[in-house]
């Protein structure tokens, strides 16, 4: 009795040691996953989230909000997991500070995005707290990318197209924010980036590193009654003593009818590295607004004579006259459809009207002749677009003709004045960029050509001498479904008529929505892509990037 209740007595307790030998190993264990996963987390922070929001979770005042330091509420939470998953932009408050930045989404799996975050809930004096993979996916299910697939589908990068003979192709930078517009001074080491809201960023070509220069918050200048804040910022140059300006268009209704305010910035000074920054009003106009087609000012440009080319576009699709809520009827006004031509150097510029009939300029250049040549996006009606030789004083047609239709664009298409004549576009003789065994003036209806620019000496021969375009790509559904989306390579040469022909030849294809093109120093050029989608159903997708095409032995 007493030798087997001894011997119940050891086995109970061998049983208890071994049941704590595995708890010890359990929570061991446990410890381990707790500490690797703490691990990945922090890891995960460091290669995602601490260019924007720092090393000490602090963020950047004004632009990144800060992570360190925050309740942390459960809707806090559910709110940081949406924006990891769809992205985010616009103002934003945090312990009384207003940020105003853009936030791409980030591409992780729901477990990833919960070791991340969790690891933030854990550091720089926050709460504390855990994140689970199935809160990231409850949330991420009402978002606009419901699962880890589709979002990685919306963010992915399609393959660069093979370069053209002679050339290299690559990847310079992938953009935080969708990009419209390219400038540089000419040093050939950055080159500043401009979003549709206004923002300005600087790309160091060497490194790809992108920087915030200046954000539309701190100089566009907002008016009581406007509809919305500026409307859109699409243009931006240099002039010859290096100063950056930048063109607002602003829909105000603070009177009425509304009117659309063209505003002019320039900088007034360099920071450290010799980049432009505050830019102040320079220049204003305003004019009868009306939301639906206002393309108001889209590119501006330095000519050989030193004065600035402004395309001011039209306030209408097709001239047409009828009222709209709060907004003016009437169709075109003197100042729109045209180009204007303003001093650089005057502290009040006063507006000449350089050439009219202009429906959306988005790209103008000029050649070695100092001839002027102009990308113009059609209406809705399905006419070609166009490219023109711009000469002061003529009117290429808008809005009573379209490209070298002897007809009618709509019903309502007004009819023109006695005696005015029209300037026709380039015929295109192909083989290429719309030509379909016929001559067309110029491009496929709604392919959305882009900036231009004219290749010198420094590109080979066959490059040297021409104009390239890119061509955003459809924004209207039309039989193909595919008009643009590439790069193309125009050459130029005088008819029978004297009369300038074209033939197009696709350099590059496809594209992500190809927007804008810049001359980049020796046999370089970089081209903007606005968004990652090539086909038209993938028109808003993530931002896009700049590449860089190159002669291979220059």
């Amino acid at each position: 009795m007493t030798s087997r209740t001894g011997n119940e007595a050891r086995g109970a307790a061998a049983g208890r040691a071994a049941l704590a030998v595995a708890w010890v190993l359990v929570a061991a264990a446990v410890a381990g996953a707790r500490e690797d996963s703490a691990t990945r987390g922090r890891e995960l922070y460091e290669r995602n989230c601490l260019q924007c929001h720092q090393a000490n979770g602090a963020g950047v005042r004004g632009i990144f909000p800060p992570l360190a330091g925050r309740e942390w509420s459960a809707r806090e939470i559910e709110r940081a997991i949406r924006v990891v998953c769809e992205g985010a932009a616009g103002p934003v408050t945090v312990n009384g500070v207003t940020y105003d930045g853009v936030m791409p989404p980030v591409v992780l799996g729901d477990g990833a995005i919960a070791e991340v975050l969790t690891h933030v809930l854990n550091s720089w004096g926050n709460p504390g707290g855990r994140v689970t993979g199935r809160q990231v996916r409850e949330v991420r299910a009402t978002t606009k990318y419901p699962t880890a697939e589709r979002q990685a589908l919306a963010m992915e990068y399609p393959p660069l197209p093979p370069a053209p003979a002679g050339f290299t192709l690559r990847e310079v930078a992938r953009l935080p924010q969708k990009a419209v517009r390219m400038a540089s001074d000419g040093t050939g080491r950055a080159i500043l980036l401009l979003s549709e809201n206004g923002d300005v960023r600087r790309l160091d070509l060497s490194t790809g590193a992108i920087r915030p220069l200046f954000l539309a918050k701190d100089y566009l200048k907002r008016r009581e009654g406007d509809l919305g804040g500026p409307l859109f910022v699409l243009a931006m140059t240099f002039d010859r003593r290096g100063r950056l300006l930048i063109a607002a268009n602003q829909q105000n209704a603070a009177v009425k009818p509304a009117v659309n305010t063209v505003t002019i910035y320039r900088t007034t000074r360099r920071d450290a590295d010799g980049s432009p920054v505050e830019p102040r009003p320079w220049f204003e106009e305003s004019y009868p607004g009306r939301p639906s087609y206002i393309h108001a000012v889209e590119h501006m440009a330095i000519g050989p004579d030193g004065m600035l080319y402004v395309g001011n576009g039209a306030r209408t699709d097709g001239g047409f006259s009828d009222p709209e809520g709060p907004f003016a009827g009437g169709g075109e006004t003197p100042l729109t459809a045209c180009l204007w031509r303003l001093d650089p150097e005057a502290e009040k510029p006063e507006i000449e009207v350089y050439a009219h009939g202009i429906r959306n300029a988005y790209g103008f250049c000029w050649n070695d002749r100092g001839e002027m040549f102009l990308t113009e996006n059609g209406p809705d009606a399905d006419a070609p677009e166009e490219l023109n030789l711009i000469e002061r004083g003529r009117h290429y047609g808008f809005p009573y003709q379209y490209a070298d239709w002897d007809r009618k664009a709509y019903e309502r298409t007004p009819d023109p004045p006695a005696g005015l004549k029209f300037t026709k576009p380039i015929q295109n003789l192909g083989p290429d960029g719309g030509f379909n065994g016929s001559p067309v003036a110029t491009f496929d209806p709604h392919s959305c050509p882009g900036g231009i620019v004219f290749l010198g000496d420094d590109f080979p021969e066959g490059y040297r001498g021409t104009f390239i375009i890119p061509r955003f790509g459809n924004m209207i559904r039309t039989p193909g479904d595919a008009a643009g989306f590439d790069v193309l390579r125009v050459t130029l040469s005088r008819g029978v008529a004297g009369d300038y022909q074209a033939r197009v030849h696709t350099l590059l294809k496809p594209l992500g929505r190809p927007i804008d093109v810049l001359l980049a120093g020796r046999g370089r050029l970089l081209i903007l892509e606005y968004s990652r989608g090539v086909r038209n159903g993938a028109s808003y997708s993530p931002p896009g990037r700049v590449l860089e095409l190159a002669v291979a032995n220059p």
